[in-house]
């Protein structure tokens, strides 16, 4: 009966239109992205950047090197809006529409109907995450060729190179870290979408939620706070990049995220489990 119920959650959700918003709007933001890195001065900045360190350019101006810098403008701005969309409207849209009485009428307790939901939310999270990482490497793998990376992101201290197997392994578990990322999101706006709001609200309170530890973070007084900072501990994504890996840092800021993301549930169950929805 549980993959009954989560097979139909999944049908409801990605047979909205609204569900494709997030996969739409990042394959315009990597096609806009990879054609101003590839015919601006972009480019020529990063291989700038490579020869001044004594690196040679044509050798890590690669597939990998291009999906990473697409990757990270979208990850912060684009990633937590369409998420939390979707996050937003997992319950409180059915509340909405006055089809949750319905499906609160079958023999099925509330608590059920919403871990299914949570479910559903976070599949979601994780196809969008893999979807924009295939269609990054897809579309660098067009205009540039397969060779070393480089990365680089000033802000964690992250800078150098990488042989094209170990920056593909490490892509690749940057994306592990991804979903469980935008999982935390979804659950975030799961929470707000099981009181008694409206979606839009839901969605702009999981946002603010999210921008302002983003702002608070940034602040140099609430730096000896950072680890009370949920955007602190969504970084490990990056901190793979870091050699040597920080993986005492990463296994902690991981195991705080899933424990974000089950409170969150909880919090939203305990709320949901208290409403009157026939009012």
């Amino acid at each position: 009966m549980f993959l009954a119920q989560l097979k139909n959650e999944l049908w409801k959700l990605f047979g909205k239109k609204r569900t494709y918003i997030g996969f739409g709007a990042f394959l315009l933001a990597q096609t806009a992205m990879l054609l101003a890195f590839r015919f601006t001065p972009w480019q020529s900045d990063f291989e700038k950047l490579l020869n001044s360190n004594g690196y040679l350019a044509s050798e890590f101006i690669s597939v990998l090197t291009v999906s990473l810098v697409m990757l990270i403008p979208q990850i912060m701005l684009l990633m937590p809006l369409y998420v939390s969309l979707v996050g937003g409207d997992l319950v409180a849209k059915e509340a909405e529409d006055g089809t949750l009485r319905m499906i609160l009428s079958r023999p099925i307790s509330r608590i059920r109907l919403l871990f299914v939901k949570w479910i559903a939310g976070i599949i979601f999270a994780v196809v969008l995450v893999l979807m924009l990482g295939l269609t990054a490497t897809g579309f660098a793998s067009l205009l540039f060729p397969w060779k070393g990376m480089f990365v680089f992101s000033p802000g964690q201290d992250v800078f150098g190179i990488l042989s094209a197997h170990e920056g593909l392994v490490r892509f690749i578990f940057s994306h592990l870290f991804l979903a469980v990322n935008a999982s935390v999101m979804v659950s975030v706006a799961f929470m707000f979408s099981c009181f008694n709001m409206k979606p839009a609200a839901a969605t702009i309170l999981a946002l603010s939620f999210l921008f302002v530890s983003m702002v608070m973070e940034n602040i140099p007084f609430f730096d000896r706070y950072e680890n009370w900072f949920i955007t602190h501990h969504f970084k490990g994504w990056i901190l793979i990049f870091r050699d040597p890996v920080p993986w005492t840092q990463i296994c902690q800021s991981e195991i705080i995220l899933f424990a974000v993301s089950a409170t969150a549930f909880i919090i939203g169950a305990m709320a949901f489990q208290i409403r009157d929805i026939k009012s």
